[in-house]
């Protein structure tokens, strides 16, 4: 059960001029579902992309880069469900090459210019003949108003679509901004089992997209966890059609300050719903660590918390056992912490202070607190001026249960 996802209705999503989307039923994994995506993006758009820093990084994802390096424009992009196409060694590489050329015939566009996506199960081969034989479906259903259908057609685990849609004036123009992301299990950063793609109608040079794209995905992408576990196949794409007459060629462009926000807060949320709809999630919890020293040991503080199954399993039950989150904070690798520093908040609740627990908490404080849906946990480690914030959630029995029958 997804928490507090808000879905915007079909007239509040926007299209992007210059994005074109099919949708179609391939077949890939299961019969009578949309596996299958196809973008058609219009010249002079610009493409940037983050992708998985998992070693063992898919087929499709060696493509992508393998294409954006080279420099060339992008024209397309195309996305299965049902199957990773990764552990698939060089027939796997071969398999997304394939799909690039055949795509690229289609569309009247170079292989090149074609960036593959697939996200499912791991170590099968990808069925490429009905990926095929499903693109001129496809193609078909090209239009501009298929974000909804495309935010179902790359869902997995997933309960609900995730996506994101809003305008916004910068310099007295008109700028939208739509994105999709898909992920529920297997959420990490660097990044999670996720693809999301985001694209605006504003123009943005290309040093500076590729750029934006990493920062972007380092305060959103790479600050969600759901189970600690890195996948193979992880992309983030961000996309600017410059069709909405608005430019941003460099960092010192005036214009510059508001797009980077708006893009920001777009992955921001898309990012969230990722963890609001994690497997069997029934908690969202933010963890936010401030007074730390520099923002790595920040970000060690919080990712110990947020990955510790026991801190995961007292929030699902509502057990105020906060002696767990102590215990995370001591063991993040921090050898120099002075924990008589260190001071814990559960929302407004004052938890911990001066190494141990606060005199004036009592258990019914914190026990309303973790009954609520969203929990803040803030922690103070009296370190210095370093802020970082990570977004997780609970482990449920259902969590077990979805992963153990994932392939059946």
């Amino acid at each position: 059960m997804a928490v507090n996802l808000q879905i915007p209705s079909e007239s509040d999503i926007h299209s992007v001029a210059g994005v074109e989307i099919g949708v179609t039923e391939a077949g890939i994994r299961k019969a009578n579902r949309r596996d299958l995506t196809v973008f058609r993006l219009a010249p002079g758009t610009t493409v940037a992309g983050v992708f998985t820093r998992n070693r063992f990084c898919a087929a499709p994802v060696q493509v992508c880069q393998a294409h954006l390096a080279a420099g060339g424009p992008i024209r397309a992009l195309v996305i299965n469900t049902g199957n990773a196409n990764a552990g698939t060694g060089e027939p796997g590489l071969a398999n997304a090459r394939a799909t690039c050329a055949e795509l690229a015939k289609l569309l009247g566009v170079s292989a090149a210019e074609v960036l593959p996506f697939s996200t499912g199960v791991i170590l099968e081969p990808l069925p490429l003949d009905r990926l095929v034989a499903g693109l001129p479906g496809a193609i078909a259903k090209l239009g501009t108003n298929e974000w909804f259908n495309a935010a179902h057609g790359i869902m997995t685990t997933d309960t609900l679509p995730k996506i994101y849609s809003r305008r916004v004036v910068i310099g007295g123009k008109t700028i939208t901004l739509t994105g999709i992301s898909k992920g529920a299990g297997m959420i990490r950063p660097n990044m999670a089992t996720m693809l999301s793609y985001l694209a605006t109608d504003a123009g943005i040079a290309q040093p500076l997209l590729s750029k934006l794209a990493l920062e972007i995905a380092d305060v959103s992408f790479n600050r969600i966890t759901v189970d600690g576990d890195t996948s193979t196949n992880d992309s983030f794409i961000v996309m600017a059609t410059g069709a909405s007459g608005l430019t941003v060629e460099s960092e010192s462009d005036a214009n510059y300050p508001a797009l980077r926000a708006a893009l920001a807060e777009a992955a921001t949320d898309l990012a969230q719903k990722i963890v609001r709809d994690a497997e069997g999630a029934t908690k969202f919890m933010t963890i936010r660590v401030e007074d730390a020293g520099n923002a790595e040991e920040a970000l060690k503080v919080a990712y110990a918390v947020a990955h510790s199954p026991l801190v995961k399993t007292a929030f699902f039950a509502s057990d105020p056992n906060l002696g767990r989150i102590l215990a995370a904070i001591g063991y993040a690798g921090i050898d120099d912490l002075d924990v008589s520093k260190i001071r814990l908040w559960l929302d407004d609740v004052l938890v911990a202070l001066d190494g141990g627990r606060n005199p004036d908490y009592q258990e019914a404080d914190g026990q309303r607190v973790m009954k609520q849906a969203e929990i803040a946990v803030r922690i103070s480690l009296g370190r210095g001026k370093h802020t970082e914030t990570v977004y997780t959630c609970d482990f449920s029995h259902e969590y077990v249960s979805i992963n153990a029958d994932y392939r059946s």
